[in-house]
């Protein structure tokens, strides 16, 4: 924590105040539009995803500078065993959405922490599932798609004074990514192929 009382974990206390008394009043202006890509590169499991443009309050923010590339893959000796040719470790993309939830935990509880005035010294969120890849590879019908991973487990561990643990506890799930994998959420889900496509002009 910067040793100045207008500041808590990096965030000047005032203009955060400010900016949540702006989105209680002016919702629209702090919606976000997000979205990502991923293209195949011609070896199954491997794609290309990238990161670019958002909407803040319906206007879109593109830069270079958030122009993020992140190659995915797979497990070397799991690809191995599979029969890839040349099988190379990658960041898988479970993994990258553990990672995720791992670290947009520690956001909900420092934005909240920071916000309520509370010190943390120290914090590491660990997390980690049991994945079954049998209706990835068609071995169980689609319908079973819930039984693919058990025992999802988040482990916060958290350092400071006056530490509240229900407190902690609710404002690790007032993360987004929290949300996102362990509530139902809706997929519109639409394909397009080559045929679809040229339908359309």
């Amino acid at each position: 924590m910067i040793d100045d009382q207008r500041t808590s974990h990096g965030i000047d206390l005032e203009t955060l105040e400010g900016f949540t008394e702006h989105a209680a009043a002016e919702p629209e202006a702090v919606q976000l539009g997000l979205g990502a890509s991923a293209t195949y590169e011609g070896t199954a499991a491997h794609s290309l995803a990238k990161i670019e443009s958002y909407e803040l309050g319906g206007e879109t923010i593109a830069r270079e500078t958030r122009e993020y590339t992140i190659p995915y893959g797979g497990w070397k000796e799991v690809l191995n065993a599979g029969g890839w040719i040349g099988a190379t470790d990658r960041m898988e993309p479970i993994e990258a959405a553990l990672s995720a939830l791992a670290a947009c935990i520690n956001v909900g509880i420092t934005i909240n922490a920071a916000a309520s005035d509370v010190d943390i010294d120290h914090l590491q969120t660990r997390v980690r599932t049991d994945f079954d890849p049998a209706v990835l590879f068609s071995l169980k019908e689609l319908k079973e798609a819930d039984s693919a991973f058990e025992n999802l487990t988040a482990e916060v561990e958290i350092d400071g004074e006056d530490l509240d643990q229900d407190q902690i506890d609710e404002w690790a799930r007032r993360a987004p990514v929290y949300t996102l994998v362990s509530l139902a959420q809706d997929v519109e889900m639409t394909v397009a192929t080559p045929a679809e496509v040229a339908g359309d002009d």
